[in-house]
This record gives structure tokens, C-alpha cells and sequence, in this order.
């Protein structure tokens, strides 16, 4: 059976993860220059490898930070079950305290296996494993795709390897990323196994902050 080489790439930096400020789904933001920087270094380390397909959220973020390979004339679709969390109000401005207390009770619930709880207007983890569930059946049925790059986010990237490894979302939190980070899986009979993990290397010519959100 052949072997399915499945890339999974955050975007870049935006200023909204420079400032701190939580992007989820409904900010639609452009990388600003160190995110660029990043999507460029890791073209110039992985552009060997003979994509046949790439896929990104619905969000530019994600489809700029590709945007190298894109040029190559690498084929490419967006798919809204790779965007990123929704996080609810609290997106695209300064955290409150009242809004780091929230998150802490956010955490605590999902911790606890609570994967349904989730703030006003917000998603719910089991709510984006379901989208990216969808998403990847229709990624994985591509049968003439060998070597796939899917670009997502920080979030999601965490429920989406967990829901691949087929582990408990509780512990997604094992699965660390930063801006333009990889996982690299490999996938055949039905089972995926990593072979990189939040690998940064390709970034040592950038500066890198780790913006979680």
C-alpha cells in the first residue's frame, strides 16, 4: 500500500499574533513581514519535495504563507474545515483579565475531557474535529496524491494531529506549534505515525516568537 506524506504546516506571523491578540475565525488577517520571511524559508528547505496538492484554511493567512509553492503552479483548494477555531467575542482585540480567567476555565473544561464547553459565540473543540473530519476524508480520498501540504492553525493544528493520532483531545496541548512550525505524518493502513514535530528548523534565519493564538 502506498504511503501518504501528509505536511502540516502553521501560517505565518501576523500582527495580530505579534500584538498578542486572538485572530480565531473571523479575522481575516495578512501576513506582515516576518510571516512572509518564514513562508520563504521554509520554501527554500522543502521545494524538493513534489507536492501534489495543497490545502489551506479559507483564511489568507494560510494561503500566503503557501503562496511560494502556489507560484510553482502546484495545484491548490481552500477549505473552510481547516480554519482555525472560533474563539467568540474576544477575537481581534486586547485580552481583558476577564477574558484570561475565561480561558483558563476554557482550558480547565477541555482538560477535564469536557470537549463540548465553549465560550459565547465561540466553537467548540468537538465542533472543529468534526469540520477537519470531513475535511481530511476529503483530502485522504485523493488517492493520486502522494505528498500534501495543508497549511492551518495554531488551534486547529493541535486538535487536528490529536484526532489523527487517534489520542484523546484532552492532551492536544503535547502538540506545541509556532509560526510556520511542521508536522510531517506519515499515513498507510488507515493509521497515521509522525515523523517531525513542531519542527522549526527551516526558521533559523528568522526571528521566532511562538504566538499561541
Amino acid at each position: 500500500m502506498v504511503t501518504k506524506h501528509i505536511y502540516i504546516i502553521r501560517h505565518g506571523e501576523t500582527d495580530f499574533n505579534k500584538k498578542g491578540y486572538v485572530q480565531g475565525n473571523s479575522v481575516d488577517s495578512n501576513l506582515n513581514k516576518t510571516g512572509i520571511d518564514q513562508s520563504l524559508d521554509f520554501f527554500n528547505k522543502y521545494n524538493h519535495i513534489a507536492f501534489d496538492k495543497i490545502y489551506t484554511s479559507s483564511l489568507k493567512r494560510t494561503l500566503q504563507s503557501v503562496q511560494p509553492f502556489v507560484n510553482l503552479g502546484i495545484p491548490f483548494e481552500q477549505l473552510s474545515g481547516l480554519n482555525e477555531i472560533s474563539w467568540g467575542e474576544k477575537e481581534g482585540r486586547p485580552l481583558t483579565p476577564q477574558d484570561n480567567l475565561n480561558h483558563k476555565k476554557l482550558l480547565n473544561e477541555w482538560n477535564s475531557g469536557n470537549y463540548h464547553y465553549k465560550l459565547a459565540d465561540a466553537e467548540s473543540p468537538f465542533e472543529v474535529a468534526q469540520r477537519q473530519r470531513l475535511a481530511m476524508h476529503y483530502i485522504l480520498s485523493n488517492q493520486s496524491e502522494d505528498n500534501v501540504l495543508i497549511c492551518t492553525h495554531g488551534r486547529a493544528m493541535k486538535i487536528l494531529v490529536s484526532t489523527l493520532m487517534d489520542e484523546p483531545l484532552k492532551d492536544m496541548d503535547q502538540y506545541e506549534h509556532s509560526n510556520l512550525a511542521l508536522y510531517h505524518l506519515a499515513y498507510s493502513n488507515k493509521k497515521f505515525r509522525i515523523i517531525q514535530a513542531n519542527d522549526t528548523r527551516h526558521l533559523a534565519n528568522v526571528k521566532i516568537k511562538d504566538h499561541a493564538k
